[in-house]
């Protein structure tokens, strides 16, 4: 081979290496679809778009993972089937939810409770052809769910519990978990330095964050935070990060669903005001939902880069993703080099055209 053509062959092969490398960071990009829905329903969604389909919710009987009933392990192997669609689709079973984990702080307390509730997962696993397992216990060693029970060890045994799950279900298996986006649930829940090196991601919650037992409103799903609320995305991503969590294991989430709160005041729009929840509704009811029709004026805020829109008359405030907020939250999974993004729950969005779409578009966008 004479100079040139060695020179020549070299380039061409720094050239495919360079695209296989932009074709594998694409794939890299986790987009993960919590599910609670009807068995039926899941073929309708564009799965093509999805890396990840986490089934909600398995619970604990005894020391076990259970699936409930017919239905849900009829869902389970109706989306193992959508792998015919998407052969790359990872289809993941999650555990708890909120009000699910009833007894998730004394099982895992114990290591025969941990031992038993590993050995179901792989069994489970194993029998529905599905790969991995995703921990939604809300919340390990802090107050969540009314009347659940919470110690300070259950941080320690959180960890104890992941090393049980990443001995049993070996490499092959994913092993992932939903975090509390706010403050409290990062620096007290999870010992992090024990825990992330055995994950393959961790699932955070970046929504919810003015809930049904705030007091006063705010952005529920905010990318950012502002002067009046702390509490938001990158909040929860740059303390993560800070405190050593690789970026390229954090997914951040979008919520598929708003939340709409009572204020007492027209001051400042509704927002940052004494408020109490009134309901959610799904993103595929927004346009209607908040309607100038139903009296609601819509806003933006560049501050926190999250809408909202609020009824003067009915003193009610809406916050909730949209197709905008949820494209910025993807630049920002792009930008900072993160594992990808989720949301709860692929049910609440439209058939098509909705926020997954909005999703792929920017995932799939030239640098």
């Amino acid at each position: 081979m004479n100079r040139y053509l060695f020179q020549l062959s070299i380039a061409l092969f720094i050239v495919a290496d360079a695209h296989t490398q932009q074709n594998s960071d694409k794939n890299h990009f986790a987009v993960i679809a919590y599910y609670a829905g009807r068995t039926a329903s899941i073929d309708s969604f564009e799965v093509e778009k999805l890396t990840h389909l986490i089934f909600c919710f398995c619970h604990l009987e005894g020391n076990r993972l259970s699936i409930n009933n017919t239905r849900d392990s009829l869902t389970i192997m109706r989306m193992v089937a959508l792998k015919k669609r998407n052969p790359q689709l990872k289809i993941i079973l999650s555990l708890g939810g909120w009000g699910g984990c009833e007894t998730c702080s004394p099982v895992f307390a114990r290591k025969k409770g941990r031992r038993q509730f590993s050995r179901s997962v792989k069994k489970i696993n194993h029998y529905f052809h599905t790969d991995g397992i995703d921990i939604d216990w809300e919340y390990p060693a802090i107050t969540g769910y009314p009347g659940h029970e919470y110690k300070a060890a259950d941080k320690s045994n959180f960890t104890s519990l992941i090393k049980q799950l990443r001995k049993k279900l070996g490499k092959e298996q994913e092993i992932s978990f939903a975090a509390g986006g706010f403050n409290k649930f990062i620096d007290s829940s999870i010992d992090w330095p024990q825990v992330m090196p055995r994950i393959n991601r961790v699932n955070v919650m970046s929504y919810d964050l003015v809930h049904g037992g705030s007091h006063t409103s705010g952005h529920h799903t905010a990318l950012y935070s502002t002067k009046q609320q702390i509490e938001s995305t990158d909040n929860a991503v740059q303390k993560m990060m800070a405190l050593g969590i690789p970026a390229d294991k954090i997914v951040i989430g979008a919520a598929f669903y708003g939340r709409l709160f009572t204020v007492h005041d027209t001051i400042n729009n509704g927002l940052y005001l004494p408020a109490k929840f009134d309901h959610g509704f799904s993103f595929r009811n927004l346009s209607d939902t908040i309607s100038i029709n139903n009296g609601f004026v819509q806003y933006w805020d560049s501050a926190a880069q999250a809408p909202y829109a609020f009824n003067r008359k009915r003193l009610l405030l809406a916050t909730y993703d949209d197709s905008m907020s949820v494209q910025l939250k993807t630049r920002y999974v792009k930008k900072n080099k993160l594992n990808g993004i989720m949301f709860w729950q692929l049910m609440d969005d439209k058939i098509s055209g909705g926020l997954l779409n909005a999703i792929d578009k920017i995932k799939n966008e030239a640098q």
